[in-house]
């Protein structure tokens, strides 16, 4: 394959008849010399990999023109050009520096769930709402070497590893193909960018703050209570610290103080709940000690824009009927499942709306809003809400989170700095459907 100089604005390529030879074509887009690098890969790259040449045209004429298409053959050539790769311990400090594992629910089951024997090198991380065994099969033909499945493929234990059930299935199948899982459900639903977030955007223009914020997992008080009491003399004071320095989990700090013009030092001790027990045993047993004792109990502060669930406020009001037009065009839906609040009709305006992604029944109960919305919720939970005049939207589970993948993929690559290729499922999708 030749260059022929350009006759228009944009240049052709010039091919053998009857040749179509993309390997000679991709060494003349990488090439430092002439035109080649700045003229065809700055064209690829500023316009969204949408040029390419067709072989269909390549029997036809021997000069043939770059012209609009998606081809991913050559958005392939051109994408991983751009990528290297990341360790996956590397990889998985970038996600936690993303959004922190520790914001996660107790219960749930996060983090990196099935790992490759190390090392192991990513170079392409594949973005599913749901691990299914037709999505692993996507994922092991696009070539991924780390799911990220925002649901926990695994969150029961696991006995045993049998091709028995698809859990399972998976499993095995992940390690004999070098694949690893990673799932960060909850945590996502917590931060500050994450899935709650994200469905807020479609109920229009509004303030929000989480339901149930989130506390600061690493703040540097340590302990559960504090303890604060006054001795009076030196003597004392030797005892006294020596003594409460021997119960388990009690960290002492003391500084002086001056009480009816008598010099006294104070005695900050931060403890757990355990030890707790016991330092309120050793000071009961002076009463000069126990009637001067101040018991605080200790909270985590709460992290900014951080926490379970979302309370929007809309800057105007709309019509019940307008919010659900709203909410179908926002998750792509034809329909969603309405109960309507007591007293309340399409036309009943919506001011304040209580959200929560995926099973919002625990999270939204006890909200003073006009509209719940959330995937799912149990029956006697709707009718708790609607005898108090609240509307009820449910979308199905996974439909409130499934959109928020488009979103992760773009803030996943502006954080990774593009070191490795980020793609989505096509064939992940929710299991319910309207027939």
């Amino acid at each position: 394959m030749t260059e022929i100089p350009r006759a228009g604005r944009w240049p052709t390529l010039h091919l053998n008849p009857g040749v179509c030879d993309y390997s000679s074509f991709a060494p003349m887009l990488c090439s430092r010399k002439g035109p080649g690098l700045s003229m065809y890969l700055y064209h690829f790259l500023c316009f969204g990999f949408r040029y390419s040449v067709l072989p269909d045209f390549c029997m036809l004429s021997s000069r043939v023109r770059l012209i609009p298409r998606t081809v991913r053959l050559v958005h392939s050539l051109i994408y991983n050009s751009c990528h290297s790769s990341m360790d996956l311990k590397a990889l998985l400090c970038s996600l936690n520096d993303f959004a922190s594992l520790s914001l996660a629910e107790s219960w749930d089951n996060v983090g990196l769930l099935v790992e490759p024997s190390p090392p192991h090198t990513v170079n392409t991380l594949f973005l599913t709402n749901d691990l299914t065994e037709e999505v692993m099969e996507e994922a092991l033909q696009k070539k991924a070497d780390l799911i990220l499945s925002y649901h926990p493929p695994i969150f029961r234990p696991l006995k045993h590893i049998t091709w028995k059930t698809w859990k399972e299935r998976l499993v095995i199948r992940a390690l004999e193909n070098r694949v690893g899982i990673y799932s960060p459900h909850t945590a996502y639903d917590a931060a500050p960018q994450g899935v709650n977030s994200w469905l807020a955007k479609g109920l229009g223009v509004c303030t929000s703050r989480p339901i149930h914020p989130s506390r600061a997992p690493n703040y540097p008080t340590t302990g559960t209570h504090r303890v604060e009491f006054s001795v009076n003399g030196t003597e004392d004071l030797d005892k006294v610290i020596s003594a409460v320095k021997r119960i388990a989990d009690v960290s002492v700090t003391s500084f002086s103080t001056r009480t009816d013009d008598e010099e006294q030092t104070r005695i900050s001790l931060n403890c757990s709940q355990e030890a707790l027990i016991e330092v309120v045993a050793f000071l009961s047993q002076s009463r000069q000690f126990y009637q001067k004792t101040e018991i605080l109990s200790l909270e985590k502060p709460l992290l900014l824009h951080t926490g379970m669930g979302r309370l929007c406020t809309l800057d105007e009001s709309v019509s019940l009927a307008t919010m659900i037009d709203r909410i179908k065009r926002h998750l792509k839906l034809s329909h969603v499942r309405l109960a309507l609040g007591v007293g309340r009709t399409l036309e009943s305006p919506v001011k304040v709306v209580a959200l929560c992604a995926g099973s919002g029944s625990t999270v939204l109960q006890g909200a003073e809003a006009d509209l719940y919305l959330t995937g799912e919720m149990s029956h006697h939970d709707v009718l708790d809400a609607a005898s108090q005049g609240i509307n009820v939207i449910l979308c199905e589970h996974s439909n409130t989170e499934r959109g928020f993948l488009s979103d992760l993929r773009d803030m996943l690559g502006a954080h990774l700095e593009n070191k490795i290729n980020i793609i989505l499922s096509e064939t992940d999708r929710d299991p319910l459907h309207v027939v």
